[in-house]
């Protein structure tokens, strides 16, 4: 792009990559998500660096791995103390506005906004705390709640995401259009659990008609120890399930209808021709999967997330195949608005990938130092291949061409030497896992204590889902 440019960065919560029509999904309504996928490019392999919600979001803030900035998990929130790309837009005159929830650590904090409004951030400036325990968790008792919280109706996340929509109109509506360039995020939680749609979007979905959860959980030490943290799996009969998954796909299409309303209070601005929209999300949801719900993992539902840009100077109806990643955000934020690209970063311009050949050959990477985790947890993914690494554990190798829900494990094949061993090149030319795991480890038991003990984070923050500001 070669003029600078407004961006709108629309970001879901848990939205899987397959649940969108414009992806394929035979029953999800997501006609405004479809609607700009006609006019602009999805990219259908893009990843987050961590499939949790506050490490990734604090690597999006700041365009870097997560093992480079040092926030692990639910408990080391953004701070401020790394410069984000908003950092970088702001002090170059653009304005900086965040609509919505961030789950950093606090607005008291710099985070590079101009202003913060109806911001969600991490509870009490400090987190989920129980997963940092690692090395001896305690029982999750707060998994029961996703099973119980199934149904129709409103929660406190829909109320919140009607407040973020209808403040994300009113400043379209006041802003003036010759006041300068801006980067405006609107960050909704639809559709993250409690899984509780508003009625006349649950009714899209007759839970008799789902498609069921595929696979069953895998026979591997370190996924049986998430599996057995976060136990949600126990608490779902089929009725329950059925239920969970209609109401997870209305609350999807509720999500999609507030997109359209910013969507449309954008073309109402008249500023639609000089704005760069992007909509993605901050992970998954596995749904039952595998013997998995919500995120944690690295199989596609978890860490997979639904990336589409739209604007001036991005392709009309193409799909990218080149691999993808949230990290991505921060190159495109400055090339759109015209703030110099730092070099240093990971990231490449969404605005360039949409308009060059796919490169199968590049490698994305993500990882899980969080709840439920007795040790660390790298992906890359490049071609057809996928490798997961387990410190102390059996590897993971995928042929997601052959095999695209992950049923089969290849890494013990001789016949997939060759991909294997490319795997472990190509994660050790990003970090060594041995050594990240190992400070890892160091800096959450220093944060531990500085917290008050074990005893305190075990019952201190214990919590299934973050209250919203309201």
């Amino acid at each position: 792009m070669t003029s600078q440019k407004n961006l709108l960065v629309l970001i879901s919560d848990e939205h899987r990559r397959d649940a969108m029509g414009c992806a394929g999904h035979p029953l999800v309504k997501t006609p405004h998500l479809d609607a700009l996928a006609a006019r602009g490019t999805l990219f259908g392999n893009a990843y987050t660096p961590s499939p949790m919600c506050v490490p990734a979001r604090a690597a999006i803030a700041c365009g870097n791995h997560v093992h480079r900035v040092g926030h692990w998990d639910s408990a080391t929130p953004y701070d401020g103390a790394h410069q984000s790309w908003m950092h970088r837009l702001r002090d170059a005159g653009v304005e900086t506005t965040s609509i919505g929830k961030l789950h950093f650590r606090s607005t008291d904090d710099d985070n590079g906004f101009t202003r913060e409004i109806l911001p969600m951030h991490v509870v009490g400036g400090v987190g989920w705390t129980i997963g940092l325990l690692r090395d001896d968790p305690p029982p999750f008792e707060a998994a029961a709640e996703l099973a119980a919280d199934v149904g129709v109706g409103e929660s406190s996340y829909t109320e919140y995401d009607r407040a973020i929509t209808g403040a994300a109109e009113k400043w379209f509506a006041t802003r003036d259009p010759s006041s300068g360039p801006w980067a405006t995020v609107v960050s909704l939680v639809s559709p993250h659990y409690p899984l509780i749609a508003p009625p006349e979007y649950y009714a899209l979905y007759d839970p008799a008609e789902i498609n069921m959860p595929v696979g069953a959980l895998p026979d591997h030490p370190e996924l049986r120890n998430v599996a057995a943290f976060f136990d949600y799996a126990r608490h779902f009969d089929e009725t329950k399930l059925r239920a969970a998954k209609a109401a997870y796909y209305g609350l999807t299409s509720f999500m999609d209808a507030c997109v359209g309303r910013v969507l449309a209070a954008l073309e109402a601005s008249g500023q639609a021709k000089d704005t760069v929209v992007l909509y993605v999300s901050d992970h998954g949801d596995m749904l039952g999967d595998l013997g998995f719900w919500t995120k944690q993992v690295m199989y596609e539902s978890s860490v997979g997330v639904p990336m589409i840009i739209a604007g001036p100077g991005i392709p009309a109806a193409r799909r990218v195949g080149t691999g993808t990643t949230l990290l991505d955000l921060a190159p495109t934020a400055m090339e759109v608005t015209g703030v110099p690209v730092d070099p240093l970063l990971p990231g490449k311009s969404l605005c360039h990938l949409a308009n060059a050949p796919d490169d199968m050959d590049r490698t994305i990477f993500s990882e899980y130092h969080d709840g439920g985790s007795t040790t660390g947890t790298f992906m890359v993914r490049w071609d057809r291949w996928k490798y997961v690494a387990y410190i102390d554990h059996p590897s993971q190798l995928f042929d997601l061409t052959a095999d695209p829900h992950e049923l089969v494990n290849r890494a013990a094949d001789t016949a997939y030497r060759d991909a294997l061993d490319e795997g472990e090149r190509r994660l050790r030319s990003i970090c060594d896992p041995q050594e990240v795991h190992r400070r890892c480890l160091m800096e959450q038991r220093a944060r531990i204590e500085a917290l008050g003990g074990a005893d305190a984070c075990a019952t201190a923050y214990s919590f299934n889902h973050t209250p919203t500001p309201l």
